[in-house]
């Protein structure tokens, strides 16, 4: 029990910051766009609950919910996305490149599709040191349809990498939704078999099906038997991004799966296992105090240093051209 109050803790945590960013974006605090994952809670929360402390989280642009469920500070997430310089990368990488390799979080990665190959060169890593550190890669259904994914997972079942590629279906690409642009029902679990993968489709809004999944998969790739491909079923409650109203989808679509939202689902479910209101109370009393105390630390953080945009350009740690 738990690890089902943690992963409860998790997914609330997670929607009060994601709340609490837009809230930010609209006073003209977050800079530039950000791309939220509310109603995706579930996908993090059961990976992270499931991985090691030294496990490699690869994410996407859509990566607030991961970092955090890692382990990263609310503080620094939120003074990361307003651009401050006790941000987790000092407010060099906004809300796309969320960034902690202290709390095995690897990056959010802008391009998309990008990370997929890093991600299997990490569990290469791991493999050749026996270490028996496991990666798992996140992506969009939309990354289903471009050459990095399709190279990754090859070369991944080729040489047996301990890695576990997550695609988070939340139905649409960007303003497309997949199934108008994908020559097969699901755009990752029915490309398994093409890589000698089992086809592998969990709901990616019940927490413990996806904590579930997620325990099989890793203790798959740790002990030698090469990497997983699975499609967890979600839904995005927004737009793309905080400039996208999401007009484009059916409303009856939106209500149906609002009514399947994970956090108030898994809440119902809880009290009907026997956990008392008060102690899930408690958890989300505990969440609003973070978020607000992480908010003010994070609109009391400084301006970055001019300076700071000539380090970390190298491995060095300097902006000196090499060639």
């Amino acid at each position: 029990m738990d690890v089902r109050l943690e992963l409860y803790r998790q997914m609330v945590r997670m929607r009060a910051m994601e709340k609490r960013a837009y809230d930010l974006f609209l006073r003209g605090l977050v800079k530039g766009t950000s791309h939220l994952s509310t109603g995706q809670e579930a996908v993090a929360a059961g990976f992270a609950a499931a991985m090691r402390a030294d496990d490699y989280t690869f994410a996407t642009y859509r990566g607030h919910a991961h970092t955090l469920a890692r382990g990263a500070p609310m503080a620094g997430i939120l003074a990361e996305l307003m651009g401050r310089g006790n941000g987790l990368m000092s407010g060099k990488g906004g809300s796309m490149h969320l960034t902690s390799t202290e709390h095995g979080m690897m990056g959010s990665y802008a391009i998309v599709g990008a990370h997929l190959p890093i991600a299997g060169g990490a569990a290469w890593s791991a493999q050749l040191r026996g270490s028996e550190q496991v990666a798992v890669c996140f992506f969009g259904d939309g990354t289903a349809n471009i050459g990095a994914f399709h190279e990754a997972l090859n070369l991944a079942a080729v040489w047996q990498l301990p890695v576990v590629y997550v695609c988070e279906n939340n139905q649409y690409m960007e303003y497309t939704p997949i199934r108008a642009v994908t020559a097969v029902e699901r755009p990752a679990a029915d490309r398994a078999a093409a890589y000698g993968l089992e086809r592998v489709v969990v709901d990616g809004n019940d927490v413990d099906a996806v904590y579930e999944t997620a325990l099989g998969a890793l203790g798959k790739a740790r002990e030698g038997g090469g990497p997983s491909l699975i499609e967890a079923d979600t839904y995005r409650h927004g737009g793309h991004s905080r400039a996208d109203p999401a007009t484009y989808r059916p409303q009856r679509e939106v209500e149906e799966w609002l009514a399947r939202d994970p956090v108030p689902a898994y809440r119902t479910k809880l009290l009907a296992a026997g956990i008392a209101e008060s102690q899930l109370a408690g958890i989300e009393d505990a969440a609003a105090r973070e978020t607000d105390e992480a908010t003010k630390a994070a609109e009391d953080g400084p301006l970055p240093e001019p300076a700071l945009v000539e380090r970390d350009l190298w491995a060095d740690g300097g902006a000196a051209w090499r060639n």
